[in-house]
């Protein structure tokens, strides 16, 4: 392992709508701290730190987050091999090649490592482990997915059906077979039979074996990403996409295109405490529960109440009396209220929200910029107050208003403003 170079490569392109109101399209799960220390994408990062040959990670993200996730890297001490911003999501297949494209860039070919920035791993020396399998076999020649050991007959993962070990590689399986999310008596049958994991979405492969299956089973993608990747333009740090060029490719999952035909998939099992926290449920099921079985975050006071995920953002309190199996969550502008089997319904609600132009859909009260973060206090006709926090060293840029005045007070630290040509401190 330690002779062959890895290159990590996070994507951390989603919208997170299924987790709203706490994730929304401005703002997404990634960049929030729903469960541990730091954000699920710092967590992602942090992961990989202690993995040998390791390259600094490419970041593959929204251009509209883009400064979140630089700042988010610099919080943690990382600076990133590169930062592709996506024009467009154009799901996961393009996103591979592209990475595949910039971990080449160089003249090498290193092992490549996609990760998603969305998913709980507890057990992180049982990742790393199954990790270092997963390179090795890569550097053989295979395409690697980490297949979860299932403890539960859970319908909302895809599967993989293992096949005959892979000759010389302890613990890596040849894939039978890619399964589609089954219904419950389904996924109960492959419980019992065994030789089932979870499809966990992380692979691991060569680059130039990667490119060369894309090329034979999807050549319109890596056609389209190797265009948009060659007339790409260097932004203080960002890598940016020709928006035309990278939207020729078509929208297909790596699974679909790739791994579903390709005959090098391999997996590894990896019983490390995965989950994909891509529901309210998945995180009532990740979250500490007490007596009465509610998962409760935030300050929440309950009265026979059980079974629920009851979180309040804010330090705002949420009470609930009376309630079982629902999902409560509170923030500043917006509350979901949905029992827990239904809660993945909130991604139609958001649909809704949207189609309406209802703006707490896709912004929080709290608007991220460059320099720091803003939000409104109060605002009526012919007013409007805000609370701006400025970044240590962060600048806004100098303004004129013709048609309002506007007044500043600072509460806290040292602000150097620029008035008619004149600083004053």
């Amino acid at each position: 392992m330690t002779d062959t170079p890895f290159q990590p490569v996070i994507l951390s392109g989603g919208s997170g709508t299924r987790l709203w109101p706490l994730s929304r399209r401005t703002y997404p799960k990634q960049l929030l701290a729903l469960i541990g220390e730091g954000s699920l994408l710092q967590q992602a990062v942090q992961r990989l730190a202690g993995t040998e040959g390791r390259a600094a990670p490419i970041i593959i993200a929204n251009d509209d987050h883009r400064f979140l996730v630089r700042q988010q890297l610099a919080e943690i001490g990382v600076t990133p091999e590169a930062l592709i911003l996506e024009p467009i999501g154009r799901n996961t297949a393009p996103a591979v090649a592209l990475a595949c494209h910039a971990a080449m860039a160089d003249g090498g070919d290193p092992v490549v490592g996609i990760f998603a920035s969305d998913h709980r791993i507890e057990d992180e020396s049982a990742f790393t482990e199954s990790l270092r399998k997963a390179i090795a076999a890569a550097a053989e020649g295979w395409i690697v997915t980490f297949s979860i050991a299932p403890t539960r007959p859970e319908t909302g993962y895809g599967y993989i059906r293992h096949g005959a070990p892979v000759s010389g590689l302890a613990g890596v399986d040849i894939v039978d077979a890619f399964v589609e999310k089954p219904d419950a008596a389904t996924a109960q049958s492959y419980l019992d039979l065994g030789g089932y994991g979870w499809n966990s979405g992380m692979f691991v492969f060569r680059a130039s074996v990667m490119l060369r299956e894309l090329r034979a089973l999807a050549p319109e993608v890596e056609a389209a990403a190797a265009q948009a990747y060659a007339a790409a333009q260097q932004d203080i740090g960002f890598t940016r996409l020709d928006a035309a060029l990278f939207g020729a490719a078509p929208s297909l999952s790596i699974d679909v295109a790739v791994m579903e035909k390709t005959r090098h998939a391999a997996t590894v099992t990896a019983d490390m405490g995965w989950s994909d926290l891509g529901s309210w449920g998945a995180l009532y099921e990740t979250a500490g529960h007490d007596a009465h079985a509610n998962a409760t975050i935030g300050r929440v006071a309950t009265r026979d109440t059980s079974g629920s995920y009851l979180r309040s953002e804010d330090g705002r309190l949420l009470t609930a009396i009376g309630i079982e199996d629902m999902v409560v969550v509170s923030t500043a502008d917006a509350v979901l209220v949905a029992p827990k089997d239904r809660a993945g319904e909130v991604k139609e609600i958001v649909a809704d929200l949207s189609q309406e132009r209802v703006a707490e859909a896709e912004y929080h009260r709290r608007v991220a910029r460059p320099w720091g973060t803003y939000e409104d206090i109060d605002k009526e006709d012919g007013f409007r107050v805000k609370r701006i926090i400025v970044n240590p060293g962060g600048r806004l840029s100098l303004q004129r208003h013709r048609r309002r005045s506007e007044h500043w007070v600072v509460v806290r630290g040292t602000a150097h403003v620029t008035i008619d040509g004149e600083e004053q401190v």
